[in-house]
């Protein structure tokens, strides 16, 4: 059954897409190449904000996925503030819709730090993983701010290097127990300096099945709980 949170799937679209289309495969394609054809300015973009704030992260989505979706750029509060979102039947991994500015700001906030970014990179991504600020795209664009905010501290880290099989289980630990598996799986994969923008456009775009929140699932009619 495809995820429909606004009820009109039939008539308007998986999610509202643009092309009106009904299959989620056929635009997870769209997803695709739109995020193939705007990574690069997504990450100029971030290159030149002095300090990364909720904001930027919406601007971001909306820059990678603005022509799959007419609501790109736009959160989960202001879209579907009534829908909890689960994965597997759980539905405390995630924020409540009413939570999802502040998670995205802790994240945000403990990154600010340089320092604080090199040591604990994987609850950073954690932190913002457990936001899933959108109802779509949360992986690539987190990816995408998260490598900007590994750039800020001097380094970056070799995702290709890790496999969706091994993330994946770590993300979910890590979204149970915040600080705690994330970091020790990146830990061997971080290196130090920052690539060139586009070279880590490429990075991001070789990896488009390594969606580490995953799409919303397990939808509910009435609110999870907030953190």
């Amino acid at each position: 059954m495809a995820f429909d949170p606004f009820g009109d799937l039939a008539t308007q679209g998986y999610l509202r897409n643009v092309a009106g289309e009904l299959d989620p495969e056929r635009v997870k394609r769209l997803e695709h190449r739109s995020f193939a054809a705007n990574v690069l300015p997504a990450l100029n973009t971030l290159d030149g904000v002095r300090q990364l704030r909720y904001e930027h992260v919406l601007d971001t989505h909306r820059t990678l996925f603005g022509s799959v979706y007419p609501w790109a750029g736009q959160d989960r509060g202001q879209l579907a503030p009534d829908l909890a979102i689960g994965k597997a039947g759980r539905y405390d991994l995630f924020a409540h819709p009413g939570d999802v500015r502040r998670a995205v700001e802790y994240g945000l906030d403990m990154a600010r730090d340089p320092a604080s970014m090199r040591s604990r990179p994987g609850e950073v991504f954690g932190t913002l993983a457990y936001a899933h600020p959108f109802l779509e795209g949360n992986g690539r664009t987190l990816m995408t701010v998260h490598a900007d905010l590994a750039r800020r501290a001097g380094f970056h880290i070799d995702w290709p290097a890790i496999s969706k099989a091994e993330f994946l289980p770590a993300l979910t630990e890590e979204l149970r127990k915040p600080g705690t598996s994330l970091d020790r799986l990146l830990a061997p994969h971080v290196v130090q300096g920052a690539m060139p923008r586009s070279s880590t456009a490429a990075q991001l775009d070789a990896n488009p099945g390594l969606n580490p929140t995953g799409r919303p699932s397990d939808p509910s009619p009435s609110p999870s709980p907030g953190p």
